[in-house]
């Protein structure tokens, strides 16, 4: 077994949404996020890049939260040590179907949920559709996606060491830092990576709303950021924390409320890691200046 093992990247996540014409709408038109129609369930693709799809939009009246994170793996070999990890430590391992399988337009998958029982797909062979560049639903030029994947997310936790262990042990994420927000240890964010950037998930076990405190988008153009800042002004779109520079990954970003109440970070110019040789480090503010609530 690959003792290295871990995914190469945040592939995907799924959304559940009560108003999927209101977010199409916001993908496109305020994130810059590129439509790639529906599929037969209804559901509604978002692309950021040469992938097929990175975002899955579903329509579910009762949840507006994160419904699935898919994380990628190398190949065959790769999946099936994840799997064998997984059963091993108790986790029920399902493989996915054909209809699943044709549906993710991957080549093989499996899934299972992590101890908070967030429904979870690890895969590999991604549909990449080169022949149809990118194209931004507004100006937005490119987003830093690709093999670092489709950016991060922030989740709420019911137990930050069983996560811990999980997403280290059995998932071969690697710790990039903590962040305690103002010092205080009780609600600390722990930061993980699988690539280069910087951190693909970081988690924390404080009650919030919703599971899914926000995602990152990150641009290649310091003024994507600035225009995408005047646009959600112009359209009295919240937002929900300024615009600042982060402590850790070094981030330069605002964060905009999204049709479902949690929020989107949109960011440029994060930090990239040497996977292999990082010192973990910790942090006692999130910010160097701004990111006013």
């Amino acid at each position: 077994m690959n003792t290295r093992l871990r995914p190469n990247q945040l592939g995907y996540i799924g959304l559940g949404v009560s108003d999927i014409e209101a977010w199409e709408v916001f993908g496109t038109e305020v994130l810059g996020l590129e439509s790639n129609g529906r599929d037969d369930d209804g559901s509604l693709q978002l692309r950021m890049d040469d992938y097929h799809y990175r975002f899955i939009v579903y329509e579910d009246k009762d949840l507006d939260d994160l419904q699935l994170v898919g994380w990628e793996m190398q190949g065959a070999q790769e999946l099936a040590d994840l799997a064998g990890k997984l059963g091993d430590r108790g986790f029920a391992v399902t493989p996915g179907s054909d209809e699943l399988k044709a549906k993710r337009r991957v080549v093989d998958l499996i899934q299972f949920s992590d101890p908070n029982g967030l429904a979870s797909e690890a895969y590999y062979g991604p549909l990449i559709t080169r022949e149809k560049p990118f194209k931004s639903g507004r100006s937005v030029s490119n987003f830093v996606a690709g093999d670092q994947g489709l950016g991060h997310i922030v989740i709420s936790v019911q137990d930050r060491q069983e996560t811990l262990n999980f997403y280290q042990d059995l998932l071969g994420l690697r710790i990039s830092d903590w962040v305690h927000p103002q010092g205080d240890s009780s609600r600390t964010l722990t930061f993980m990576h699988c690539n280069s950037r910087h951190h693909s998930l970081a988690f924390w076990d404080v009650e919030t709303p919703k599971r899914l405190h926000h995602f990152l988008v990150e641009v290649e153009r310091l003024d994507d950021v600035g225009a995408t800042h005047d646009l959600c002004q112009g359209k009295n779109i919240p937002i929900v924390i300024s615009l600042g520079r982060h402590t850790n990954d070094e981030m330069l970003s605002f964060y905009v409320e999204t049709p479902s109440g949690f929020a989107v970070e949109y960011g440029w110019g994060g930090i990239n890691l040497e996977t292999d040789d990082w010192d973990v480090r910790q942090h006692l503010s999130g910010s160097v200046w701004g990111h006013k609530r």
